[in-house]
C-alpha cells in the first residue's frame, strides 16, 4: 500500500507579530498608489475589520534569534503595509515563509467575479454584518452594496452555476434577466463556449432571442434607430452564429483527436529519410504542408 506524502506548506504555521520597523519592502510601490481604488478598498477594510490576510515575510538572517532588531523581507502585502504605516500602527501579525520567493502568493490568485462577490456579501449579511459596516469595509456606497445583492436576482440557478466563476459584469448579467430561464442557460453556455463575457456580446445574444423567449412575450426589443426588419435580420444572423458556435464546440474534441493522430502518423512518415528525399524532389509543396501539420500544436490558432 502506497504511503501518502505529506504536503509541505510554504510558510511556518506559528506566525510572528512584528513591528513595522522590522519590515523591509521587496519592491517599491508606484507613485500615486494611494489614489487607486484598490488601495482605498484595502484601507477601508483594514480600518473597519483589521488585517484579515497576514503579511508574508522572510527573515533576513534565518539563524538570528527573534528580537526587535531582526528584520524581515516583505514578500506579499505591500499595500497592507503602506496602509498600516498611514494609520500609525506599530505592530502586525505575519506569516514567515520558508523560501525567499514572492511569486507564489500573487501569481496564482483567482480574482473575485461579480457572482462570487454577490455570494460573499450575502453570506456576510446573513451572519449579521450591518449593511453600513460592510459598505465601509468594501469602500463602496450603500446603494452600490444593495445593487450587488441583486446582481443575480431573476437569473436561474443553472445559469448562475455556469457563470459563477467567470469574469462577467452586472451589465452583461442584466441582459440575462430579460429572457426566460431556458434561454438564460443557452446564453450562458454560448458565452462560455465563445469565452466572451462582455456586455456587448450578452446584448447581442439578447437581441438574437426570439420574442417568445422573452419574459414579456411579444415585447418589441429596442435597438437604437433600427427598424423591425433590420432587427429581424440581425436576429437571424446571430442565430446562425449561435449554431456555428455549437457545432464547433461539439466537434472540437473529435477534431483535436484527429489532429493528434494525423501529426503522429506524419511524424513517423517524415522520420524516414528516403520518404523525405522523395517528397522534396517530386512533391515539395506536399512536404511543406506535412511539415506545417507536424508543427501545429493546437486548433486555437
Amino acid at each position: 500500500m502506497a504511503t501518502k506524502k505529506k504536503v509541505e506548506t510554504g510558510f511556518h504555521s506559528d506566525g510572528v507579530t512584528l513591528t513595522l520597523a522590522q519590515l523591509l519592502p521587496s519592491r517599491q510601490l508606484p507613485s500615486g498608489v494611494k489614489a487607486t481604488v484598490k488601495y482605498k478598498r484595502i484601507e477601508a477594510s483594514v480600518r473597519e475589520v483589521g488585517i484579515i490576510e497576514p503579511l508574508i515575510v522572510f527573515p533576513q538572517n534565518p539563524r538570528a534569534r527573534r528580537g526587535a532588531n531582526k528584520q524581515y523581507l516583505v514578500l506579499d502585502g505591500h499595500l497592507r503595509l503602506e496602509v498600516l504605516r498611514g494609520m500609525k500602527t506599530k505592530t502586525v501579525f505575519c506569516l514567515v515563509a520558508k523560501e525567499d520567493e514572492g511569486y507564489t502568493y500573487n501569481r496564482h490568485v483567482n480574482r473575485l467575479s461579480s457572482i462570487q462577490e454577490h455570494f460573499m456579501i450575502m453570506k456576510a449579511l446573513r451572519n449579521g454584518v450591518a449593511e453600513e459596516r460592510l459598505a465601509q469595509a468594501l469602500s463602496i456606497e450603500l446603494r452600490t452594496l444593495r445593487n450587488k445583492t441583486l446582481v443575480i436576482k431573476g437569473i436561474c440557478d443553472e445559469a448562475v452555476d455556469i457563470l459563477k466563476d467567470k469574469e462577467i459584469g452586472p451589465a452583461a448579467l442584466k441582459n440575462l434577466k430579460q429572457v426566460k430561464a431556458i434561454r438564460q442557460i443557452e446564453m450562458a453556455e454560448l458565452m462560455v463556449a465563445a469565452r466572451n463575457f462582455t456586455s456587448a456580446y450578452s446584448r447581442a445574444l439578447f437581441l438574437a432571442t426570439p420574442l417568445d423567449m422573452l419574459l414579456e412575450a411579444g415585447r418589441k426589443k429596442k435597438v437604437g434607430n433600427l427598424s423591425q426588419e433590420e432587427v429581424a435580420r440581425m436576429e437571424r444572423e446571430l442565430q446562425s452564429v449561435e449554431t456555428d458556435i455549437r457545432q464547433v464546440e461539439q466537434n472540437y474534441g473529435e477534431n483535436v483527436l484527429n489532429l493528434v493522430l494525423a501529426r503522429g502518423y506524419l511524424a513517423r512518415i517524415l522520420g524516414n529519410a528516403k520518404v523525405v528525399r522523395y517528397l522534396s524532389r517530386n512533391h515539395a509543396d506536399i512536404l511543406e504542408q506535412f511539415q506545417h501539420i507536424i508543427e501545429v500544436e493546437s486548433l486555437d490558432g
